[in-house]
């Protein structure tokens, strides 16, 4: 071997190690949420080798968390060209379409996301939260019950439902749904209140009165908490005067 070919070995093997080096200290700072310095840490790292697409993935996360939604979807955008089979890329890149309100590539980017990982719950999810953002209600209703079906303890999955079954003023599949959703994790007592307005809106009072106290009870700073105080003092009046004129 030359001494020329040998010294081009030795200098891009050196390289390449500098730049693993910089691409795993940006990762552990990133894992301790020190997105500020993985950033230069990353970017260092692109200077060595500007075909890693693992350093880009890198990037988007940490720009996404910084709340720099545009320089995210540019280095997604980036690691997505170098490897189109990153579940990672693709979910981080659908994360932030959505927040720019770009519902339709989000949903092109979950598409992908669910291609490389099928049965993966969080990118069904946000699936469905992306049509929902496209006004696409009953599709997203349909991804939120193929998700039930694929994960019966999936939460989000049972109150997203049940918040698009409210809105279409279907009150008794949506206290369904809210019921079993309480059942998987009884320790989410904010769904107390949704319980509550669903009984109220299908009148019954004094169940909905017991659950807004429930609710009370358990979330009383909650921002809903005033709405349920102030329903469950007009639920009394309503009693009081039914109560006075069965009394004529």
């Amino acid at each position: 071997m030359s001494n020329a070919k040998s010294e081009y070995m030795t200098t891009t093997i050196l390289r390449q190690n500098k730049m693993k080096k910089l691409k795993d200290e940006a990762d552990e700072l990133r894992t301790k949420n020190s997105f500020k310095q993985a950033v230069g840490a990353y970017l260092n790292s692109v200077m060595l080798d500007k075909n890693n697409a693992e350093s880009y993935l890198g990037l988007g996360i940490c720009y996404k968390n910084l709340g720099n939604i545009k320089k995210a979807i540019e280095y997604l955008e980036k690691s997505a060209l170098l490897d189109n089979n990153n579940f990672d890329t693709f979910y981080e890149l659908g994360l932030c379409h959505l927040k720019d309100e770009r519902s339709c590539c989000a949903i092109k980017c979950f598409i992908r996301a669910i291609q490389i990982e099928p049965d993966n719950p969080d990118a069904i999810y946000h699936l469905g939260l992306a049509h929902e953002a496209g006004d696409e209600q009953d599709m997203a209703l349909k991804i939120y019950q193929k998700l039930i079906e694929n994960s019966p303890t999936y939460l989000n999955a049972y109150l997203k439902k049940s918040d698009i079954y409210m809105k279409m003023q279907l009150y008794r599949p949506a206290l369904s749904l809210y019921n079993t959703a309480l059942k998987i994790n009884p320790n989410y007592t904010k769904i107390y209140f949704e319980i509550g307005l669903c009984l109220d809106k299908l009148g019954k009072q004094q169940d909905a009165k017991r659950y807004y106290r429930k609710f009370l009870l358990s979330s009383p700073n909650d921002e809903n908490a005033t709405y349920a105080s102030k329903r469950i003092e007009k639920l009394k009046e309503i009693k009081t005067k039914t109560s006075k004129l069965s009394l004529v």
